[in-house]
């Protein structure tokens, strides 16, 4: 598996992939599934956009943007989706690491997550695994899908 920048060919797979974490309704606030048209338009919008191809497929991806602008635009934060068939074979990881290194290059000093749904523990174990500090708990700040509410984590890790 190697983690790189997408390319327009990638557009398809990473629409359908970014889709099924909304559709699930556990893990990102959207709710709104991207199109075609909306999907170019957002991904080459991020500071940086990769995606984890293996064996010449796409399996997961990520987006690095600014958490804020102006003083606080020095802080990073990700977005990441691996497509459901290929969840627990690491490529999770091996985007946050990437992740990591590539908002260093960009001359962000850290990375900051908002929100980290209670539930999704496996992301949680994965990011204090590799550094990242939790920093507090918004009580039932995410809605799921079925309408319930879970709290929500805020992770950062200096880079």
């Amino acid at each position: 598996m190697q983690v790189r920048g997408y390319r327009d060919e990638d557009l398809e797979a990473m629409t359908a992939i970014w889709n099924e974490v909304i559709e699930d309704g556990e893990a990102f606030p959207q709710e709104e599934l991207l199109t075609a048209d909306t999907a170019s338009e957002f991904f080459s919008a991020q500071t940086h956009t990769a995606v984890a191809e293996e064996d010449g497929k796409v399996a997961g991806l990520y987006i690095l943007h600014p958490n804020n602008v102006g003083r606080c635009g020095h802080i990073a934060n990700t977005s990441y989706a691996v497509l459901s068939s290929c969840r627990g074979r690491h490529i999770g990881e091996q985007l946050v690491k990437d992740s990591l290194i590539k908002a260093k290059e960009k001359g962000f000093k850290l990375m900051q997550f908002n929100a980290v749904v209670e539930s999704n523990i496996h992301a949680r174990h994965l990011y204090e695994r590799l550094g990242f500090q939790q920093i507090g708990m918004i009580p039932e700040g995410f809605r799921m899908k079925d309408g319930h509410f879970e709290n929500i984590y805020l992770f950062y890790h200096v880079l």
